[in-house]
């Protein structure tokens, strides 16, 4: 029977799907049919199998060739797949054996002379293939690394297209090849920038503490060189490691998102920063084709910031409300849906108009009250409604650099400790719940019956609602900041003082 079958995978979005590889010879006028809803990079690998093939000393019969893509409804993207199709029309053809390569799940680009490509999305891929029960998978010597993390599946790292013909039973003389080398893996244990460099903004400095502590969003406002890029850096340094979970999610991320992968998951939180020019494709993800992870996503267990907020596009700024209130970003086309994470932190830094210096006491703003108005409207009404702390920043004066300089400061290691016990002290608390982080909690359970505050606790925060000063998703909000302020405090509850201080942090409403 000239009939060839192996195995490879479909990504769409994060999700892997087997996909069986069909290859039939035929006595037809020679040809090479490709079929079962290939993209156009995909539909090239016919020239790229053939001349691969052919410089490999393992040429392609002269007959007509039909490859299907199994199941044919399936959308197939990328170069991924060019391993399999030329296995399977070598196992059709005889010149492998084809129970061999039915049992195996084959990866790879392949280029004319017969080496084996890296490909992204090794690590979904083999994910998917360890969840369908394949025991085997032939990847390219590049990817092999990145394959190893999956634990449980039997990874075989091959240079060339002969090296896994041979390795399939071909009697072929093999050939030494120089594999195709990766990309330098970049140091994810590298130092993190140190919060002590931070100068004259203590309070802004624990505020940042807070939102580390309980995940919570973040907008800063303030004139240029009042720090808001130099803090906003330091958020990924005070945020203890990554779980195993979302390290492997992270890892994924970064595997779909095209970036090197190492023979270790990102343990540390990522940090995502799109220039203000960005699409809502490149924030959020998208594509024509195969739905790549936007900057958002890739953010995810990590942080998203925003320099100059009120410049990016409006809709790309309206495209983070969903995730941002259900964690989950969700794209849909027209022949498919893909998921990915979006538990990021937002923080947005902005100056007090298009000139920067409106509220400034050594400059004059020469920007006109409706300019004024117009450059933060870009920002709308219930994106910054879903921002639990809203900082005011200043410009550093010689006498507060002064002080600074002579007092001992928090550095990083000490502030990551901080974070850690009281992301502790939550998780404890919330051990019985699906949630682990104060930000993650919904308003209703927090104000219910079991984690109620006396009236008098909440007076101030009742006012504000009561004045319209605070949302109802605000007033939930700037409970969730108070029950963070009381972990960091090791407090059991949060008293009048954590209520006063999430308020100002909120709006800047004294109690």
């Amino acid at each position: 029977m000239s009939l060839g079958r192996t195995l490879s995978v479909a990504l769409v979005g994060m999700t892997g799907f087997v996909v069986e590889v069909e290859a039939d010879l035929s006595s037809n006028l020679p040809g090479f049919t490709l079929i079962g809803l290939p993209d156009t990079s995909l539909s090239e690998s016919r020239e790229r199998v053939r001349a691969a093939a052919k410089n490999s000393g393992c040429d392609l019969p002269g007959r007509k060739i039909t490859v299907n893509l199994s199941p044919a409804a399936l959308p197939k993207y990328g170069s991924g797949f060019d391993l399999s199709i030329a296995l399977a029309s070598l196992a059709a053809a005889g010149t492998v054996s084809a129970e061999s390569v039915a049992r195996v799940v084959h990866l790879g680009e392949l280029g004319l002379d017969g080496r084996l490509r890296p490909v992204p999305g090794i690590l979904p891929a083999v994910v998917a293939a360890s969840r369908a029960g394949v025991a085997t998978i032939m990847v390219p010597s590049a990817n092999a690394d990145e394959a190893s993390l999956v634990q449980g599946i039997r990874v075989v790292p091959v240079a060339s297209l002969l090296e896994a013909v041979i390795w399939h039973g071909g009697e072929f003389e093999p050939v030494p090849v120089e594999p195709v080398r990766l990309e330098t893996v970049r140091d994810d244990g590298a130092q993190p920038l140190e919060l002590a460099d931070v100068v004259g903004n203590d309070d802004a400095v624990e505020a940042l503490l807070a939102a580390a502590a309980g995940g919570h969003h973040v907008s800063m406002i303030g004139p240029p060189g009042a720090g808001k890029t130099m803090l906003a850096a330091r958020l990924p340094g005070i945020l203890p490691d990554l779980g195993e979970q979302q390290a492997l999610e992270v890892t994924i991320l970064r595997s779909l998102a095209g970036g090197a992968v190492g023979s270790a998951l990102v343990v540390r939180p990522p940090w995502e920063s799109p220039h203000h020019t960005a699409t809502a494709a490149a924030m959020v993800g998208g594509g024509s084709g195969r739905i790549r992870p936007g900057a958002a996503a890739r953010a995810s267990h990590g942080v998203l910031f925003l320099d100059e907020a009120p410049e990016f596009q409006p809709a790309v700024l309206d495209c983070l409300r969903q995730p941002l209130e259900s964690g989950t970003i969700t794209i849909d086309r027209a022949n498919a849906t893909a998921r990915f994470p979006g538990s990021f932190q937002l923080v947005l830094a902005a100056n007090p108009c298009p000139c920067g210096q409106y509220g400034s006491p050594d400059s004059e703003c020469s920007c006109a009250p409706m300019s004024r108005r117009r450059y933060f409207g870009r920002i709308s009404g219930p994106l910054l409604d879903r921002i639990d702390i809203h900082l005011q920043l200043r410009r550093i004066s010689a006498t507060q650099l002064r002080v600074s300089t002579e007092q001992a400061r928090l550095t990083t290691l000490d502030a990551r400790a901080r974070v850690r016990t009281a992301r502790d002290q939550a998780a404890e608390r919330l051990a019985s719940t699906p949630w682990s982080l104060n930000s993650q909690v919904p308003g209703p359970w927090l104000r219910g019956r079991q984690m109620v505050l006396p009236p008098g606790t909440t007076t101030a925060l009742d006012r504000a609602l009561e004045r319209g000063a605070l949302t109802m998703r605000g007033y939930d909000r700037v409970l969730k900041v108070a029950w963070t302020l009381s972990d960091l405090d090791g407090a059991q509850r949060p008293g009048g003082d954590h209520i006063g201080r999430a308020l100002y942090l909120r709006k800047g409403i004294a109690p």
